[in-house]
């Protein structure tokens, strides 16, 4: 897919401006002077060739009371299948990547209580017979990245 200037104007305001009412696309298109269609159908359009990954809202779990850890494991590629779909099932899980490295699946998990992550982890490898690194952040860096896309 190539993209067009519209579709430019658009990843630029998506990334850190998408509009918070009850119609965003309607509110996308006034800005650009196009139909709420257009704009709906340019981001859809986008997502079908998979140049957008996911929309959504990104929130400070530690802020909304949750825990974060990261996690690493060592996984035999006769377990990869099941220790992958294991973590995935996790509702926690928000990210879960393999790597080559010795560790080579490395995945994140928030919840609620740090009990109740340990116990998720507990579980994961109980039924894959994996051992997880459990490897909670001591300090937050967050950083901001945005892909100007135009001009």
């Amino acid at each position: 897919m190539e993209l067009t200037a519209l579709h430019k104007q658009l990843l630029d305001i998506i990334q850190t401006d998408f509009p918070l009412c009850p119609r965003p696309y309607a509110e996308l298109g006034t800005r650009l002077g196009i139909s709420e269609q257009a704009a709906l159908d340019a981001v859809n359009d986008m997502r079908h060739a998979k140049i957008i990954r996911r929309m959504g809202a990104n929130f400070q779990s530690a802020k909304l009371g949750f825990r974060s850890t990261l996690c690493a494991a060592k996984v035999p590629e006769d377990k990869m299948e099941l220790f992958v779909a294991t973590v995935n099932a996790c509702p926690g899980v928000t990210h879960n990547y393999l790597r080559n490295h010795a560790y080579n699946v490395w995945f994140t998990l928030i919840g609620a209580s740090w009990e109740g992550m340990c116990e998720t982890l507990a579980s994961i490898t109980q039924q894959t017979g994996i051992e997880i690194l459990n490897l909670p952040a001591t300090k937050l860096y967050k950083i901001r990245v945005d892909f100007a896309m135009g001009e």
